[in-house]
């Protein structure tokens, strides 16, 4: 079972759904890469690395999304918590494999799950000698990536990450639960291909994007299946 996969969905920047603040910082961030050039030739260093962190379902994977068909990319997205549940050595040879493609190839490499590398400073038996090699190995991929690629990490549970880990990245952005006004945006993006008649009778709040989305399909289905049992 192969613990990343290839992601060929297209998200505008005009369709992302978020906050304010998290829309500017990820305009911030296009920018850069847009104007690099522009930096390079004075040998300012450009910003490549991001870490969203914070709820889940809140727009972590949407963001990375977005970034790679705005900058016109491949995104690729690992599963990290398959390296702790997988043989670590190959696993390892395979992230190690994955980080040299992008070297050659420009592409938008999405390590989700990042907080499944835990402490890294407290793995002191020999069970998991193995993960801390996994964990040194990714430090120092990650202090050689390449300026072509953008490279995101995205979790759940920040306090897990080992500041060592952190500090790799240039961009760190926090997510969470959207507000009613947010949602409400939501649903009127997803209500645009589906007939009024279709439309759910309530919408829920206080819900991540995700849950929110699931429940709004679901509805609709109910009610499309209602109508052809009435037939």
């Amino acid at each position: 079972m192969s613990f990343y996969y290839i992601d060929r969905s297209k998200i505008s920047f005009e369709d992302f759904i978020a906050s304010n603040e998290i829309k500017q910082h990820l305009k911030a961030f296009l920018h850069e890469q847009q104007f690099k050039h522009l930096f390079e030739q004075y040998k300012i260093p450009v910003a490549n690395k991001l870490l969203l962190y914070g709820d889940s379902g809140c727009g972590k994977t949407m963001t990375a999304k977005v970034i790679a068909n705005h900058l016109n990319k491949k995104l690729v997205i690992v599963n990290l918590s398959t390296i702790v549940s997988s043989k670590l050595g190959e696993t390892s040879k395979n992230l190690e494999q994955l980080f040299k493609e992008a070297q050659y190839e420009s592409m938008v490499l999405l390590l989700d799950e990042f907080d499944s590398l835990g402490q890294i400073r407290d793995y002191d038996n020999n069970d998991n000698s193995e993960m801390k090699r996994v964990v040194n190995a990714i430090i120092q991929l990650m202090d050689y990536f390449p300026q072509k690629s953008i490279l995101i990490a995205a979790t759940n549970q920040i306090h897990m990450i080992d500041d060592a880990l952190k500090r790799r990245f240039e961009w760190q952005i926090q997510y969470k639960a959207p507000v009613n006004e947010q949602l409400d945006e939501l649903y009127n993006i997803l209500k645009k291909d589906i007939p009024e008649k279709f439309h759910p009778k309530k919408n829920i709040y206080n819900v991540s994007y995700a849950q929110a989305k699931d429940d709004f399909y679901k509805q609709v289905k109910q009610a499309i299946i209602n109508q052809q049992l009435e037939q």
